[in-house]
């Protein structure tokens, strides 16, 4: 059983209602979801992300040692530079994604929670006589998101992992109330959710299953490098892009609006034409209600599923747009 982090202190703030799985630990929203995913989507606000695992690496060694093990090119990266980078089995599949940035001296990352144990157990397997320390900072560290376009400030001396999607702070756990009391307000996961499906951006452990590969999810325009090898799984890489194509291909969904319940992980996904008892032919990997787009998801399908077919999301009717070209 993965381990999991305490309950946040946030959820102590008012209106905070928990989250469910993956998500336990923090607040899913704090009583206005559509509220808090519009001002997430105007710059402002923060959300909690405490409960995600949180593993640095330090030592000479740790970039060129780290990319011999991952799908990304690190061996060079810049302090400040965001990037993201995935762990593979042997056979290609994902067994987990990072979110990293190196400060000069050490190499953080956050990970899907619960699963910080497995990948520095991995991790640790593989030093060898590399000159580098891996340690799970999770009791230590939380993950604080801030929406792109935020103004409010970096405290000094934390480390910051900035995107186009907004920026990850590194916050020391004591600092965690009074991080919030300053930068409110609090928005809950299930706003950064929403507009992580609209932006069809994969998660391990919704959109992944135990024989996904990047291709399928769109993750090697932002997690794979494909001019480097020597890291597990690469063999699979190449071969999917040069000489084949990935069995499954990531959809986005826009779900029937007249439906009150959404559709949820691991609901098959079948042609509309042939109705419920139709061959399923995938399934829905995330679903959320957006403030603009209304009902949305993702879902995984096979790569034959024709790109204009209607669709069914368990018994809601969908229209599909392409994310990864089949």
């Amino acid at each position: 059983m993965p381990r999991l982090t305490s309950a946040s202190p946030l959820l102590s703030l008012p209106g905070a209602v928990p989250a469910e799985a993956p998500d336990e630990g923090v607040a899913g929203h704090y009583g206005d979801p559509f509220r808090e995913q519009r001002a997430l989507a105007d710059g402002t606000g923060f959300v909690d992300l405490s409960h995600r695992g949180v593993v640095t690496i330090t030592g000479e060694d740790r970039l060129s040692w780290l990319h011999l093990l991952v799908t990304q090119h690190v061996s060079e990266l810049q302090p400040g530079h965001a990037t993201e980078a995935l762990v593979l089995s042997a056979h290609g599949h994902i067994e987990h994604a990072l979110y990293l940035v190196d400060d000069g001296a050490t190499t953080w990352a956050h990970v899907e929670p619960g699963t910080q144990d497995e990948l520095v157990a991995y991790l640790e397997s593989m030093k060898f006589f590399y000159r580098v320390e891996v340690k799970d900072e999770t009791d230590a560290y939380a993950v604080v998101h801030l929406p792109a376009g935020s103004i409010a400030p970096t405290p000094e001396g934390v480390p910051v992992r900035e995107t186009a999607h907004g920026r990850d702070l590194f916050l020391p756990r004591p600092d965690l109330a009074a991080f919030a009391a300053d930068n409110g307000p609090a928005a809950g996961v299930l706003a950064l959710e929403a507009l992580r499906i609209e932006a069809h951006r994969p998660r391990l452990g919704l959109e992944t299953d135990h024989r996904t590969i990047p291709h399928e999810l769109g993750w090697l325009g932002t997690a794979v490098h494909l001019e480097k090898g020597c890291y597990r799984g690469q063999e699979t890489v190449a071969r999917v892009h040069n000489l084949g194509k990935p069995p499954r291909r990531l959809v986005f969904l826009h779900l029937d609006g007249s439906e009150v319940k959404l559709p949820g992980h691991g609901a098959p996904v079948r042609l509309a034409a042939d109705g419920e008892a139709g061959r399923q032919l995938g399934f829905v990997t995330s679903s959320a209600r957006h403030h603009e787009l209304g009902p949305i998801a993702l879902a995984l399908v096979k790569r034959n599923v024709p790109t204009d077919a209607g669709l069914l999301a368990d018994s809601t009717a969908a229209a599909q747009e392409v994310v990864v070209e089949p």
